[in-house]
């Protein structure tokens, strides 16, 4: 490989100067993207509700040589991200990047062992719902509008990452709220990356990923027990996953860089996969 094919690789990935935001990076899957974006060159902004926790990430980037700001908000109240984008667009100047990663489940929301659909509290599936995919449609017309409008904007361009799930693709049991939320999102996510590419032009992109079974704060009681060893339920997901484990979540940036980047200048509208091959295996 020459010089010249290095550099060009290089620039592909390169997120320098661009200003990236993502919600939900106060937990452990949306911070390791905040981390990845950052180490690709971005200024990242940490949106979460809990204000330590992202002053904690945002701290985390900077000492490694990062840029990071700790932006502390609800998802689902539209004036507290207005307050952010304007914050963002007086101390950076643009909005380049927004990934969509706040979501997940409630313990009343999942269908109960012993029983069915007509034990869960609707307003427990409201919440849910609330969550994940009014908490992406909300981000997405605040943040998104400063990619396409504004005094800053010469050109409207930006790429718009949301994160879908295995549970949107795939009948997974007990999580009626919160598949029925993320196929939400997969769809949103294709019918957003037709509107914006016909109203602003090739430069406004819009994708998700859908990860497969990874630990976090919310399902590691669900998948691990208190030895590490994996719960009933999570061994039947490691069953029914080709590569034989749950994901890492520093194995969702690569895939994340490719659809910020340059390098999928061509690349709008798709769900990608990061599952260890769940979303391909039939268990047979």
């Amino acid at each position: 490989m020459t010089v010249a094919s290095k550099d060009y690789l290089y620039e592909l990935f390169n997120l320098e100067g661009k200003v990236a935001l993502v919600t939900g990076s106060t937990g452990v899957l949306g911070g390791a993207m905040a981390h990845g974006l950052a180490r690709a060159g971005a200024r990242v902004g940490i949106i979460g509700r809990r204000e330590a926790k992202a002053k904690e990430v945002a701290d985390s980037i900077q000492a490694e040589g990062g840029t990071s700001m700790a932006l502390p908000a609800d998802v689902l109240r539209q004036d507290q991200l207005i307050e952010i984008r304007n914050r963002v667009l007086q101390e950076w100047g643009r909005i380049d990047i927004l990934v969509n990663a706040a979501g997940g489940n409630v313990p009343d929301a999942f269908v109960p062992p012993q029983g069915s659909i007509f034990d869960v509290p609707i307003e427990a599936t409201r919440r849910v719902v609330d969550l994940n995919f009014y908490g992406t449609i909300l981000p997405t017309m605040v943040f998104g509008e400063a990619m396409v409008r504004g005094e800053h904007v010469q050109q409207p361009s930006g790429c718009i990452v949301n994160i879908s799930s295995m549970a949107a693709l795939r009948a997974i049991t007990r999580t009626m709220g919160y598949s029925a939320a993320k196929a939400a999102v997969t769809n949103f996510t294709q019918w957003l990356a037709v509107e914006l590419a016909h109203k602003f032009g090739e430069g406004v992109r819009v994708n998700a990923i859908a990860p497969g079974f990874f630990l976090g704060e919310q399902n590691r009681s669900v998948l691990i027990n208190s030895d590490g060893n994996p719960t009933p339920r999570g061994k039947l997901i490691i069953n029914r996953t080709p590569l034989g484990r749950f994901g890492r979540p520093e194995e969702l940036i690569t895939t994340l860089l490719w659809l910020c980047s340059p390098a999928s200048s061509f690349v709008t509208g798709v769900v990608v996969p990061v599952d260890g091959g769940f979303s391909a295996f039939s268990g047979v």
